[in-house]
């Protein structure tokens, strides 16, 4: 493996990693609701980009009018954002099981957008659980009102879940799959917009 190979591949492990580390540490640990921010937004957006954005700025002797990008960058692009997502649904996971607490809720308001929210509150002392209850997690087929049996995040970072919902996911098979495209196809990549700035040098 050459040096210049070896590069983009840290480089695009780095970026990879970096989307889904930061992915399931925003929800995973009960971060400050600014710092969880910037997490989420640089797994999303800043980490996939900088797969794509590096290469193309490090092509210092092709003018920026005759630079195009590697079809291979979109795989990273694209797997970066989800993996952000599924690292995050991940950490929702790892945040209930570690430090989430079984209660009887009340549903007290329940909003009928594209994805339904549904707003709980503790029937032992009137306080509202936050973040509001997803529809894929039990308030798809509740009503204003209903009584409902939730794990919730005494944090408020993970969203709660109903004890009647679907098993829990494994995430590890696809973040697995989505860091090996990333990298693979990020290191391709890279390599042939190297090879592209070195030919047009030497013409």
């Amino acid at each position: 493996m050459s040096k210049e190979t070896a590069r983009w591949l840290a480089f695009s492990l780095t970026c990879a990693l970096g989307s889904a580390g930061l992915g399931w540490l925003a929800p995973a640990m009960p971060l400050k609701s600014w710092v969880g921010g910037v997490a989420v937004l640089t797994a999303w957006l800043l980490l996939p980009l900088a797969a794509v954005l590096v290469p193309m700025l490090g092509l210092r002797r092709v003018p920026r009018a005759r630079r195009k990008m590697a079809w291979q960058l979109i795989v990273p692009v694209v797997a970066g954002v989800a993996l952000g997502i599924v690292a995050g649904e991940a950490g929702q996971q790892s945040a209930l099981a570690e430090r989430g607490r079984w209660t009887t809720a009340t549903v007290v308001d329940k909003e009928d957008a594209r994805t339904d929210q549904c707003t709980l509150q503790r029937r032992t002392d009137g306080t509202r659980i936050s973040p509001t209850l997803s529809e894929s997690d039990g308030c798809r087929s509740v009503s204003k009102g209903d009584t409902l049996r939730v794990r919730y995040d005494p944090e408020g970072v993970a969203g709660p879940v109903t004890d009647t919902g679907t098993e829990s996911d494994s995430y590890g098979g696809l973040i697995a799959g989505l860091v090996l495209a990333a990298v693979a196809m990020g290191t391709w990549g890279s390599v042939r917009m190297s090879r592209w700035d070195r030919a047009y040098a030497a013409s």
